[in-house]
């Protein structure tokens, strides 16, 4: 390896040599040390930070391990009332072997996080941060809640853990904790295409990561059409993505992408999938999700998109989570602005502000439909709010593109 230092994506390095080092300690020391061990890991990951610039290892991942040990062993021995089991642990950190790991540690460690015993809520905080690698304000952004909360759910989980003790093995089945672990990778991949944590539209590296991951439960079960609708979904939203930025790396909304540029494996890839596994299915909302994506996917362009599909699908969508999720919510008005036209849409989304007034992308949808409309000063104001709620810096600088297009008074 001779890339690794600083300022080399070392981001994505780090972000994949983290999980597994968290799970190779995790499977040395048990669940019931989960707090310690992503410590260590965190230290080593300073650690590496300093040293790998200069002597950059053959090995970077029994490189970091070693070093998470050994912080982890420091750790156990600043403790004094851990002093007992000090000598017990050290003698358990000789390397493993391959084959005393499963075939891939980061989905292990994912399967540990979503403990059945933890909470919903729990499972997915804490999978985030420990296998995504995502900060609490990321997690906060992407559930529209506040930080502190995020930060009290992963601190509980951590505990309910420790109080759970025991080996860190793989569940009894790859099914048993499919729910959440599917709703950690589709967070994943979201936050990949809409990072809320500055200025990259969009974050290659965690989404390659998420459907890699994918790709791996689709192989331990095949027969989940809920695992193949998340891997469609993703590989045809994928597809998209060297038509999602423009010139100094505009954003590109959808229905002014050059679909041309789509990848064709990824999106061939992702019909394929759906091909095979809708015919019989009871849609799931990935599935669905996915369905939706394949609509896109087989216009050429955006006026000759089957919308009256599309809003049936997301009305399906919208039926099938509870009503639950306003976003879902929100994009059937998007897509209703497209068959119905956009006054009616925004007798809608003011229903919907009404009941989410602090949704993400509210007030963006809002401008645009009033921009249809022809009330540009109603437009122009709700732009500025848009920009003002938006964190990720491309979506902002769309935002101001389109709020100049409405005319230099404005």
């Amino acid at each position: 390896m001779t890339d690794a230092g600083p300022g080399h994506d070392s981001e994505g390095l780090w972000r994949a040599l983290a999980p597994q080092t968290l799970a190779r300690l995790l499977h040395t020391y048990g669940s019931s040390q989960f707090g310690v061990c992503e410590d260590a890991v965190q230290d080593a990951l300073l650690e590496a930070y300093v040293r790998w610039p200069a002597s950059p290892p053959d090995d970077p991942q029994a490189w970091l391990t070693a070093a998470a040990r050994r912080r982890y062993i420091d750790r156990v021995r600043s403790d004094r009332r851990r002093r007992d089991r000090e000598e017990r642990v050290a003698l358990l950190a000789a390397p493993l072997s391959h084959d005393g790991l499963q075939s891939d540690d980061t989905l292990l460690l994912l399967q540990l996080c979503c403990h059945p015993a933890l909470s919903r809520s729990g499972q997915v905080a804490l999978t985030l941060r420990a296998v995504a690698g995502l900060s609490t304000q990321q997690i906060a952004n992407a559930y529209q809640v506040p930080e502190a909360t995020i930060a009290q759910r992963i601190t509980r989980a951590k505990r309910r853990l420790a109080e759970l003790g025991g080996a860190f093995t793989r569940p009894a089945g790859v099914d048993e904790r499919m729910a959440p672990v599917l709703d950690v990778l589709y967070v994943m991949f979201t936050e990949a295409h809409h990072t809320t944590s500055g200025a990259p539209a969009h974050d290659t590296d965690l989404a390659a990561e998420s459907i890699r991951l994918v790709r791996l439960l689709r192989a331990g079960a095949p027969e989940s059409t809920e695992v193949a609708g998340l891997l469609a979904l993703m590989l045809l939203t994928e597809a998209r993505h060297p038509a999602r930025t423009g010139a100094g790396g505009r954003l590109v909304p959808l229905d002014e992408q050059d679909r041309r540029l789509w990848d064709r494996t990824a999106v061939e890839e992702g019909l394929a999938l759906l091909d095979a596994v809708v015919p019989g299915a009871e849609p799931g909302p990935y599935l669905l999700q996915a369905c939706i994506a394949g609509v896109h996917a087989h216009a050429p362009d955006t006026e000759s998109t089957d919308w009256d599909e599309v809003h049936a699908l997301y009305t399906v969508l919208e039926h099938a989570t509870g009503g639950r999720n306003p976003m879902i919510t929100l994009n059937r008005i998007v897509a209703a602005s497209m068959v119905h036209g956009p006054e009616d849409a925004l007798a809608l989304l003011d229903d919907l502000a009404d009941s989410h007034p602090r949704l993400a992308r509210l007030d963006a949808v809002r401008a645009h439909l009033l921009e249809r409309t022809g009330r540009t000063d109603e437009a122009a104001a709700a732009y500025r709010r848009a920009i003002a709620a938006t964190v990720n810096v491309a979506e902002q600088h769309h935002l101001r593109d389109r709020l100049r297009a409405l005319g230099p008074e404005l």
